[in-house]
């Protein structure tokens, strides 16, 4: 490897486990559900080519896209990129159909896997086709073009169970096609790894291995920690240099810098709950989680913003009288410093300069977000599937290699079932944890054969659970713990936006992805209920499916326009909350959320000012995340002095805000989870008391974005730190007391 080589990111693979064998589908239910990702992402012809399985679009329409593509694709593209493009097709993709295998198999709930067999199978049947399409051929035998006809009449449908029928396998489909797709990074110019910033390499771990063999492994420590997230690392690093024995586990693997940032296909397996591809009950919310080395900080965005001072006021009102007191301020400040916050090294790229600027024309309340980025620059958007450059300063590259420093061990691999329990004295005294290990495979990697398992309690003085909002409520539940308030109040920060195509081209995706805010919307009910805006990540994987389809050519046109486009998210302070609770076949994570008309009508407000800023920017066609809404072009010759009071625009703004946000048509999504486990002064209010112990568990703690009193209406992260921070240094007084 040369010296310039060196100076580039370039990740290694992180390999997936096998698919697993096994019919998920039917092999007609597979005909027919490719028969719909085709119509999806066809491939697209002139009318003197055309065959059943291609979109035949005549020829000025055709001529006029071809046009357009041949405007959008880099200079430097091979010569055949745009007729791969055009002719490319979900179902010949290599790997689309093993990806959606695994998706269905391993990620989608079984009554939402039930519900699509049900369609696939009526729509092979000449009257469930008939009832579904209005024909009595075989969806898979109508021609492209009928079958498109056929979906975006079901977008339009009178039953919202196909429109969100519709809705969610476009989505899929597209997303899937994506990460998979050699066709279309060559037309975006989208690079696989950043071209700014250099390889770091990170800390070196040492985690323990557990001997083969049959009985229960036991292994004692002083504090065991379950989750390696942004909580769990705080108390490691505090509790270690406190002098305790500390043990972090992990269900996850690290993965070291050389492998980041992955692929959108390794990362989804690797880094993100549930494949990322987590869904409300009623499928409104979209929830993305990590469940990685080093949790949510492993992806996250960089975003470092403290508690507000209402949110502080609010919680103190509820008894919680900490989070007004300077020492509240003097843990935010403590995590700040150790991660290097600070707003000095920002380079904002067009994404965030949009929120700024379009923001400052219209005389909105915007401003930098502090990044944790530890004195660097950091022009990456890339860290949402892991910071290759080991700059942002997340658990893994802060927290807990100082806890390793100072002798904290760590366990990965280790999935924690339920916390033990001691009742001799008559009081519930928690004793442990137990679980399953599962070692790495035979060639050190996680995807291969050969892994050993081994039963392991983990004997110790204080638990702290750091599983996150969708986990560690659900491991209180199989601990036998029998508060009802476990799972409820769970707050998420809702969020819907937009897309708006510039002129010029901006490469969104190089830069921080998240370096400006617009709270100008965040305070609509004055009592701190709102909404601000947020650059979104624009990873095509992430961004495209995000926005509604609108038929195959649009898609594929739409798409190719993502060099030009910025991306922003109504991101919701909820006022009304939901549920996360065990599925009662499997036990795993289930999520009761709908965004309520209260917090929609805020996120309405928002989105409209969005849409504002990416006018006032120049912006020439702006589309919102609902099927069915218009899409707004720019007149050409529509007086710049008259801004967005242009009539044409002011109309299509009308014309929105008249149909609002409805269900199932608007596309939510989540990426801040918070309040299952809630801190509060009494048990019948919360699960944690006001040090973070579980009410009715001595030595039992919850220490993650859990045990929010309510949502904190910023990026979580700081918050979370700063919590963490004080309930572990409790730990710590309470266990030097019971020492001496």
């Amino acid at each position: 490897m040369t010296s310039a080589e060196l100076d580039v990111i370039a990740p290694f693979d992180a390999p997936l486990p096998p698919v697993q064998a096994g019919e998920v589908l039917t092999p007609s239910q597979w005909i027919t559900f490719l028969a719909i990702a085709d119509t999806v992402v066809p491939a697209i012809v002139r009318p003197s080519t055309q065959s059943i399985d291609d979109l035949v679009v005549q020829l000025p329409e055709h001529d006029d896209a071809v046009q357009k593509l041949q405007q959008a694709i880099p200079a430097d593209a091979a010569s055949d990129a745009l007729h791969k493009y055009m002719r490319a097709k979900a179902s010949s993709t290599p790997g689309f159909k093993d990806l959606m295998h695994r998706t269905f198999r391993d990620y989608m709930r079984d009554d939402a896997l039930r519900a699509i067999r049900v369609v696939l199978s009526a729509l092979d049947t000449r009257v469930g086709c008939y009832l579904l399409t209005g024909y009595s051929t075989s969806f898979c035998l109508q021609p492209v073009n009928i079958r498109q006809q056929i979906l975006l009449g079901w977008s339009r449908s009178y039953f919202p169970q196909l429109r969100q029928l519709v809705k969610s396998l476009a989505a899929v489909t597209i997303a899937t096609w994506v990460k998979q797709s050699s066709a279309i990074n060559p037309v975006l110019g989208f690079p696989r790894a950043p071209v700014h910033g250099k390889p770091g390499k990170g800390f070196d771990y040492s985690f323990l291995e557990i001997p083969p063999g049959e009985d229960q492994e036991v292994v004692e420590t002083d504090v065991v920690i379950v989750g390696s997230g942004c909580g769990g690392g705080v108390c490691a690093k505090n509790l270690a240099e406190a002098g305790h024995r500390v043990l972090v586990t992990d269900r996850a693997y690290h993965f070291p810098a050389k492998h980041l940032p992955m692929s959108s296909t390794d990362a989804g397996i690797h880094l993100f709950h549930n494949g990322g591809v987590d869904t409300s009950d009623d499928n409104s919310v979209a929830f993305v989680a990590g469940q990685a080395w080093g949790g949510g900080g492993t992806i996250n965005w960089s975003a470092s913003l403290q508690t507000q001072g209402f949110v502080r006021q609010e919680w103190a009102d509820e008894g919680l009288s900490f989070f007004t007191s300077s020492e509240y301020q003097d843990c935010l400040d403590r995590v700040c410093q150790r991660m290097g916050v600070s707003t000095k090294y920002i380079e904002h790229n067009e994404n965030n300069r949009v929120i700024l600027e379009g923001g400052r024309k219209l005389g909105f309340s915007v401003k930098e977000v502090p990044q944790n980025t530890g004195g660097n620059k950091h022009y990456c958007g890339y860290c949402t599937h892991g910071c290759g450059a080991a700059e942002k300063q997340g658990p893994v590259v802060s927290w807990l290699p100082d806890a390793a420093n100072a002798g904290a061990q760590f366990m990965e691999g280790f999935e924690a079932e339920k916390i033990v329990f001691d009742f001799a004295s008559g009081r519930r005294i928690t004793a442990g944890v137990e679980g399953t290990w599962t070692s790495r495979d035979e060639m050190g990697g996680v995807s291969g054969p050969n892994k050993t398992k081994r039963k392991v309690m983990i004997k110790a003085k204080r638990v702290i659970v750091s599983c996150g909002t969708l986990h560690s409520p659900l491991l209180l539940l199989r601990s036998d713990l029998t508060n009802p308030q476990i799972g409820r109040n769970l707050h998420c920060h809702p969020v819907t936006g937009a897309a708006g195509v510039f002129p010029q081209e901006i490469r969104p995706w190089e830069g921080g992805i998240l370096t400006a805010i617009c709270d100008e919307f965040s305070n609509q009910d004055t009592h701190g209920h709102g909404a601000k805006v947020n650059a979104l990540t624009m990873i095509p994987s992430w961004v495209l499916p995000f926005m509604p389809w609108n038929g195959g050519l649009d898609s594929k046109v739409f798409a190719s326009k993502l060099p030009r486009m910025c991306a922003h998210g109504a991101v919701v302070r909820d006022r009304d909350t939901g549920q996360v609770y065990p599925d009662p076949v499997d036990g795993r994570c289930r999520i009761k959320y709908s965004p309520s008309a209260f917090d929609k009508g805020h996120a309405l407000k928002c989105l409209l000012g969005i849409c504002k800023m990416m006018y006032v920017m120049g912006a020439e066609e702006i589309r919102v995340s609902q099927s069915g809404a218009p899409i707004f072009i720019r007149d050409r010759d529509a007086k710049e002095s008259v801004g967005i009071n242009d009539a044409s625009f002011q109309g299509w703004l009308a014309r929105l805000e008249k149909r609002g946000l409805p269900h199932p048509e608007t596309s939510w999504g989540s990426a801040h989870q918070m309040g299952t486990c809630r801190m509060a002064t009494s048990e019948t209010k919360g699960v944690v008391d006001p040090r973070g112990e579980v009410w009715g568990a001595e030595g039992l703690y919850v220490a993650d974005a859990s045990v929010f009193p309510s949502a904190s209406g910023v990026n979580p992260m700081i918050t979370n730190m700063a919590i963490s921070d004080m309930i572990s240094r409790g730990v710590a007084r309470g266990l030097k007391e019971t020492t001496r």
